[in-house]
Formats: structure tokens, C-alpha cells, sequence
């Protein structure tokens, strides 16, 4: 039995006045997600536990099966199990965005207009010259996202994350709590080393949006998972753009290819993606395929982009994919799922329950197509996202 994962991150959203009164995923033209409702079971669920955040961290590790009320530390240490970072007992890890703050003072742009990674890599490399030393370091990632590894960090400060607050005013949402001056500190110092910088320049020379400074938020120690294959017997892998993924894999003992032009937005490689997920098929039983693209744009507040990178995703992983399953003619469980919402009035994202469909295959000639979206089951029990997923995948351990 293959178990297959789709996610389109950020996907649910409220009904938008621009798209007739619909959600992005009602206004969509998504026949494959539609078809994969109708084939089996669709139901509303809970992704994120009473009390957390309804952040892609708490979120994705819903939707494999983990309940993160149990294990959570925080987002910047799974990324940074995603890009290989060695953590010590000791310290703390700060995802670090790269943002540009207006001159009146409101976060502006919380991607730095979703700035290239080899322009990314640059500025944080200056970064760490400048601020760096030893028990505090810099770390390159992906486009706007960075990670600062501080040893004997504060990890108790409350920091908002950038892309909850969009047209937001900076002074009122700095970090407050333990040690937060020196929080506070570091991002101040960032604007000195990046106002010059020649990437900013070239940047504002081509109408872009230039980084202004760094954003710390998401903090937390080293996280531990139980491995898939200790919990369900599988084997597989993770297929996303994102560290944040990519380290939910690692310690979940799953596999993370590097794609080459993944990007986590509307450019990224969808056929390199759906490649790595079957490659992983063609060996192993399990895979999960993260596409972040919806999720982007709902933050950019743009309902059209939106509907546009739910589309892809139908047309280009969700189609390939599925016909592959069909054609190979064995049997397979496929769950199509949505993180959180990230509505676009909002620009940020909520905890409301989002729909997720599951079916078993192959299913031959059956066609059929049902509602995907935020009103499916309305009125009906809801269950936690985790408990359902755990509920699919542990008939494999009992096989």
C-alpha cells in the first residue's frame, strides 16, 4: 500500500468580495481536487491544538500524523534540523526573515518583495561578519528565510512573526520579555549592515524592495520526534521547498531532497517536485508533497494569485500524480489536505478548522466531483487532524 500526502499550504480562506463572494478554493478551477472529494471521505478538521499557534509548524505536524501539544519547541529548530544545523544543548535558534520596514514604521513586506536566495544568502553573509561571533551565528537559507543559532539564547521573549503583521506598525509588535533589548538589539543592528549593501542597491535600482533589516521570531531549543518508521512502519519522504518541512522529515526520519528550483512560491519546479515525490514511490510507501505557494499569497493579500497557485497545484502535482497511481495499478491511499488558512483579507493565518479528503485507489473509471472547501460538512462533528491521519497510516504498522 502507497500512502500519498498533498498539501496545499494556506489554502483555506474566507469568501473574498473580488472573487464574487467566493473563497479562493470555491472561485477555483481545481476539477482533480474536486474529484479526489468525491472518490472517498471529505471532512472538516483541526490542524492546530487549543492554545498554539496556527502557524505551518504546529500545522504540518498535524498533518503527519504528530500532535505538536506533545513535542513542539518552536519553528526555527525544526528548520534548522531541515538545513543540517547542529544544536547544541544550549542554544536557541531564531528563525531570522529578512523584511522591509516603510519609513513610517510598518512592516511593509515580511519576504523583502520575496527576494532571491542568492541575494538572501549575500545580505546574511554580510550579516554575520558584521554581528556574528562565537555562541552566535548566522545562517543562510532559503530566499527571505534565515536562521540566528544563539547559544544560551533567550528563549522565553515573545516574538511576533513577520508575516502576522503586514501593514502593521513595528514599534507596537517588537519582541518583549526575557532579555529583549538584546533581541531588540540585533534586528536594530541588521538596518546599518543592509542599508548600503549592494544588493539592496541593485534592488532599489530595479524598482524592488529592498531588506531592510532582519526579523527574529519563531525561537525555540532542539526538537525530537519518534520516527515514522518506529510509529507506522513506513519508510518515504518529504518533498518542499521550505526548511521548516524539510526538518519535520529529517526528525521524523524520512527522507528531504534538495529540488533543484523549489522555491516555495508561484516560480517553483512543480514537475522536479512531482518527480522526487515518485521517485521516493517507486522505493518506498510513503511520501508527502508540500506546496507553498497558496500560502504566499495569501499573505501578499492577493485573492487572484491566490486562486492562480491553487490551480497549479491541481494541475501540476495533484493530475500527475494521481495518474500515475492509477496507471500503476495498485493499491494506494491518497489524502489531499490544507494546513491552515491564510486569508487574504488578513494576510495572516487563522486556526479555523480546513477541509481534508482522503479516498483509497485505484479507482479506475469512476469520475465524479464534490465540493473541496471551507463549508464542506458544515454543521458536523469535526476531528483533529493528527488523530485522523494517525487513524490511516497505522493499518500499515498492523499489516
Amino acid at each position: 500500500m502507497k500512502y500519498v500526502v498533498l498539501v496545499g499550504d494556506g489554502m483555506g480562506d474566507y469568501p473574498v468580495e473580488a472573487l464574487g463572494g467566493k473563497t479562493p478554493l470555491q472561485a477555483a478551477e481545481c476539477p482533480m481536487i474536486r474529484t479526489f472529494a468525491a472518490l472517498g471521505e471529505t471532512r472538516m478538521v483541526q490542524t492546530v491544538p487549543d492554545g498554539m499557534p496556527p502557524g505551518s509548524d504546529v500545522a504540518n505536524l498535524a498533518l503527519l500524523g504528530y500532535d505538536a501539544a506533545l513535542n513542539y519547541t518552536g519553528r526555527a529548530p525544526i528548520e534548522a534540523a531541515g538545513a543540517e544545523i547542529p544544536m547544541s544543548p544550549t542554544d536557541v535558534a531564531f528563525r531570522c526573515n529578512l523584511v522591509t520596514v516603510s519609513d513610517d514604521g510598518m512592516m511593509n513586506d515580511y519576504s523583502a518583495g520575496h527576494i532571491t536566495t542568492e541575494e538572501g544568502r549575500a545580505l546574511v553573509a554580510s550579516l554575520q561578519q558584521a554581528l556574528g561571533e562565537e555562541g552566535l551565528t548566522f545562517h543562510p537559507g532559503v530566499q527571505y528565510r534565515h536562521l540566528l543559532v544563539w547559544d544560551g539564547g533567550p528563549a522565553k521573549c515573545a516574538c511576533e512573526p513577520a508575516h502576522e503583521i503586514t501593514d502593521q506598525p513595528v514599534a507596537e509588535n517588537l519582541p518583549v520579555g526575557e532579555r529583549e533589548d538584546e533581541v531588540r538589539e540585533l534586528m536594530e543592528k541588521s538596518k546599518a549592515v543592509f542599508a548600503e549593501h549592494p544588493v539592496n542597491q541593485k534592488r532599489i535600482a530595479e524598482g524592488k524592495k529592498p531588506a531592510t533589516q532582519i526579523w527574529l521570531w519563531g525561537q525555540g531549543s532542539a526538537m525530537q520526534l519518534e520516527t515514522y518508521k518506529a510509529l507506522y512502519g513506513l519508510g518515504g519522504g518529504v518533498i518542499s521547498a521550505v526548511d521548516l518541512l524539510k526538518g519535520i522529515a529529517k526528525l521524523a526520519g524520512l527522507e528531504a531532497p534538495d529540488v533543484d528550483g523549489a522555491t516555495g512560491f508561484l516560480d517553483t519546479n512543480y514537475q522536479g517536485k512531482v518527480d522526487a515525490a515518485l521517485e521516493i514511490l517507486e522505493r518506498e510507501d510513503f511520501v508527502f508533497v508540500h506546496i507553498e505557494a497558496p500560502d504566499e499569497c495569501g499573505h501578499m493579500g492577493d485573492a487572484e494569485k491566490k486562486t492562480f497557485a491553487i490551480e497549479e497545484f491541481d494541475a501540476k502535482v495533484c493530475a500527475p500524480i494521481f495518474r500515475w497511481l492509477e496507471e500503476r495499478g495498485e493499491e494506494y491511499t491518497l489524502m489531499l489536505c490544507t494546513d491552515h488558512r491564510t486569508p487574504v483579507a488578513l494576510k495572516g493565518h487563522t486556526s479555523e478548522p480546513v477541509p481534508m479528503a482522503v479516498f483509497k485507489g485505484p479507482v479506475g473509471t469512476r469520475v465524479a466531483q464534490a465540493a473541496f472547501d471551507e463549508r464542506v460538512n458544515q454543521g458536523n462533528a469535526q476531528c483533529m487532524a493528527c488523530d485522523w491521519i494517525q487513524e490511516i497510516l497505522k493499518t500499515s504498522s498492523e499489516i
